[in-house]
């Protein structure tokens, strides 16, 4: 049987304190009691506490101040402030310093026995998150995309759709946004998972070597070919082929394409021997493949064998949210790479991170955390290890979103509620409470969020 939680409540009222003990003593709760800020601090530097209940107003030390102290002391320890002047300006400044949710005087014995349970939820979680986050490490580092983010669960959700299917995918994205880790995902996913993943960059290679690379050559072929050699096609019999850079296959490469998925077979380079493959492709690209078409530069017909199914990788600025998870990931392999013992970042630079733009997206991001883990001074890396483009990146206040003129009204409101959501740490009561609608509006807003979205090509 698990051990009882240990409550710290600290008020200057004896009265409170003494009631509150007789509840959460019965509720089964090991409580500890101080009068003041300064006791309270005192109790939380010895250990063992699980939760901090306190009074904002009292004399010495107020509320926030013992907040603070208390988040520097035990930052895993969620606060939760007791006030008679329960606001909204009020709730946001508790949030704002670090504090789990606020209770208005006189508050119910259910009331506060709900957001006790919450917020002890809210601490397993965290636990839980950090046995999740190694094995995301390790997920990171098999090539399986990861992120938390409502743009890329969407993402996930269309990838799990297609994964088992036999359909050609198109990978759609900006330079650097994981693509191949998509591709990667998708085999890994599959029926064909223990089968070999190929990778083919089709912009690396000149177009006569491109080809030897795809389709394989014979015994003197050309000059050179000393012997027989099997190409890409071949080596991904029975799994997956991943062409990346798709759009920059030459006029002549491209029917050759073409044939292989349609009729799933090809002849090496100087050869006159037929072989027929079972390969999956996908295929990616950072260009507007239709835009091309129409500009007569990608062949319509293969265009459309390619485009079966699209998935569009969101670019890292529309996935702030996985810039922690992603960032805390390279600087522990980073770390362990250049044996350095780094614990995390400071919040100003976890700030600044996620206010950045990142045009290269997660290979920049990557970039960023390598040198920062080189050149930084402390056991966190700090604004002064972040290259100056990201160092003067001026965050928005907390609680402040920032949207353009044109964007659509559900867009404006998902984005409402997932800013809201991320300053309130989740917290559905509250979140409801700041946006004045009803928290089962929370919650159906956030099940249509886990729908998948667009996606699919013809």
């Amino acid at each position: 049987m698990p051990e009882p939680a240990t409550l710290l409540v600290a008020d200057d009222d004896p009265g409170l304190r003494e009631s509150l003990e007789r509840t959460l003593t019965r509720e089964g709760f090991h409580v500890v009691l101080a009068s003041d800020g300064n006791a309270a601090l005192e109790r939380l530097r010895g250990g063992g506490i699980d939760l901090v209940l306190t009074d904002l107003k009292m004399p010495g030390l107020t509320g926030i101040e013992v907040l603070r102290a208390a988040k520097a002391i035990a930052p895993d320890v969620d606060v939760i402030l007791l006030t008679a002047f329960g606001t909204v300006e009020e709730a946001v400044r508790a949030m704002k310093a670090g504090a789990y949710d606020f209770l208005t005087k006189p508050f119910q014995r259910p009331q506060v026995l709900r957001l006790i349970r919450q917020a002890l939820e809210r601490r397993d979680l965290i636990q839980q998150n950090r046995e999740l986050q190694q094995r995301l490490d390790v997920l990171l580092q098999q090539g399986i995309a990861i992120g938390s983010s409502p743009a890329f669960r969407r993402m996930m959700m269309l990838v799990d759709q297609v994964a088992d299917s036999s359909a050609t995918v198109l990978i759609q994205g900006e330079s650097g946004t994981g693509k191949e880790l998509v591709a990667k995902t998708i085999h890994a996913r599959s029926a064909r998972t223990k089968g070999p993943f190929v990778a083919v960059n089709c912009a690396a290679l000149p177009e006569a070597l491109l080809e030897s690379e795809l389709f394989g050559y014979e015994k003197g072929a050309f000059t050179g070919a000393a012997g027989r050699k099997e190409g890409r096609f071949e080596l991904a019999d029975g799994g997956t082929l991943f062409l990346d850079e798709v759009a920059d296959l030459s006029p002549v490469t491209q029917p050759k394409i073409l044939r292989v998925l349609q009729e799933g077979e090809f002849e090496r380079l100087g050869g006159t021997r037929t072989i027929r493959v079972d390969v999956r492709v996908v295929a990616a690209t950072n260009q507007d493949l239709a835009q091309m078409v129409r500009e007569k530069r990608f062949r319509e017909d293969l265009y459309y064998r390619l485009n079966v199914i699209t998935i569009n990788v969101p670019p890292l600025r529309e996935r702030r949210e996985d810039i922690h998870v992603l960032a805390q990931h390279f600087l522990r392999m980073y770390a362990a790479k250049n044996n350095r013992k780094l614990e995390g970042f400071t919040d100003e630079a976890l700030r600044r991170l996620e206010a950045y733009a990142w045009p290269g997206n997660v290979r920049e991001l990557e970039n960023v955390i390598e040198r920062g883990v080189v050149l930084a001074r402390s056991a966190q890396m700090d604004v002064a290890d972040l290259p100056p483009e990201i160092a003067g990146a001026t965050p928005l206040p907390e609680g402040v979103l920032s949207v353009r003129i044109g964007t659509p009204l559900a867009e404006v409101e998902q984005r409402l509620l997932e800013e809201t959501l991320r300053v309130t740490k989740g917290n559905k009561t509250l979140t409801a409470r700041l946006l004045g609608i009803d928290p089962r509006t929370v919650s159906r807003k956030l099940e249509r969020q886990d729908e998948p979205g667009e996606g699919s090509g013809p």
